[in-house]
């Protein structure tokens, strides 16, 4: 008896230990939270000087961007088990999550610029469609000359991606009920409802009516690709670390929404900066998932990550704007400038053609990627 129970104690250190190592990001996720909501909460209640804001930001943004490759790696684990497009869909609507937490988080902070949204949803799409996608496109045709790719998943998800992108970031500008760039109230509940009841429209095909137009070609039988992913467990526990992962993420994107605006407003940055900044940190394990899916041949997965992660962005971040905007008063922009809508019309019509075939090569992976690099030059100097 004695043995079996020194047996078990050495079972549940070993197994605390391993939780320890592989959910280290988690644990520190709440550390820090209880910091900056407990101890640590006066540092974000008044004036930064450079070093603090400095410190602050590299410590939340490091800490926020390990919560979300922690949540990708649940989310993998997911998808091992349930197959595509669940794990993918699932791991999109992780990263929004914050993505949408992040913003409504500035919005609400009284300071934010009428235009954070529209200018994050720009960057999620500039970064999305041409950073990421070029660096897949060109890193998979480096490594496979040419990717197949499900050309009837492609087209679905660009359908929709163009229609609502069109509706909610150019269309605005043309309306004639406000001055500006922006919805009334009427214009902004009859949008909202129609972005997510298409989006929600879409999911429904992608995970019930047509989910073999989202599978890899040749795989349409149920013989898909294993993601290389380490450690075991169920759904139900990878799918409670998951949500447990993101609750201190969407806590801490309040007080790193403080800095961000902090710092648009004190040092004069450009206010698509903002945009810039929570984009980067909500895509990138998204874009790491679809670079290492590139490279191994498994181009349709990238594809479900980069088209999914700029439709979900739009579907599920324009309606949740505009509920905050309309029952908090704040003023919301979304039309974009005219230099932005040239490079959204061109990166939507460069998309169609890329995803207009059935297999994928180098070049188009350099001309998305050459529309990313003008994108950034002209935020900088417009």
């Amino acid at each position: 008896m004695l043995s079996e129970s020194y047996r078990y104690q050495g079972q549940t250190v070993a197994f605390m230990l391993k939780f320890i190592r592989s959910e280290f990001a988690l644990i520190l996720g709440y550390i820090v939270t209880a910091l900056a909501y407990g101890p640590g909460s006066f540092l974000f209640a008044g004036e930064f000087s450079l070093p603090l804001f400095l410190a602050l930001f590299a410590a939340l943004f490091i800490v926020m961007l390990l919560l979300s490759f922690s949540a990708v790696r649940h989310a993998d684990h997911l998808a091992e088990l349930l197959g595509e497009p669940y794990g993918t869909l699932i791991l999109t609507i992780a990263v929004i999550t914050i993505e949408v937490a992040l913003i409504s988080a500035i919005m609400l902070s009284g300071d934010a610029a009428p235009t954070l949204a529209r200018d994050t949803m720009m960057a999620v799409l500039m970064i999305v469609m041409n950073g990421v996608v070029g660096i897949v496109l060109l890193v998979g045709g480096f490594h496979h000359s040419e990717q197949e790719y499900n050309l009837r998943g492609a087209v679905a998800f660009l359908t929709v991606l163009v229609t609502l992108a069109t509706m909610t970031l150019i269309l605005p500008n043309f309306t004639e009920s406000t001055p500006d760039p922006s919805l009334n109230r009427i214009q902004s509940e009859w949008f909202a409802l129609i972005t997510i009841v298409l989006y929600a429209t879409f999911l429904a095909i992608q995970t019930v009516r047509h989910r073999s137009f989202f599978v890899q070609p040749g795989r349409e039988d149920g013989d898909e690709e294993h993601h290389d992913v380490s450690g075991s467990g169920s759904v139900q526990y990878h799918a409670v670390l998951l949500v447990l992962t993101l609750i201190p993420a969407v806590l801490l994107s309040k007080k790193l929404a403080v800095l961000v605006d902090f710092g648009i407003g004190t040092w004069s940055l450009p206010v698509a900066l903002g945009g810039i900044v929570i984009a980067s940190l909500v895509l990138a394990p998204e874009a790491l998932a679809a670079f290492h899916s590139a490279r191994q041949n498994y181009l349709q997965r990238a594809v479900n990550i980069c088209l999914g992660s700029a439709l979900a962005t739009i579907g599920l971040t324009v309606p949740a704007v505009l509920v905050i905007s309309i029952y908090s008063g704040q003023e919301i922009q979304l039309g974009v400038g005219n230099t932005d809508m040239t490079l959204l019309l061109l990166t939507m019509f460069v998309s169609a053609l890329t995803f207009g075939g059935v297999r994928t090569n180098m070049l188009q992976g350099a001309v998305h990627l050459v529309i990313f690099l003008v994108y950034l030059v002209l935020i900088f100097n417009p």
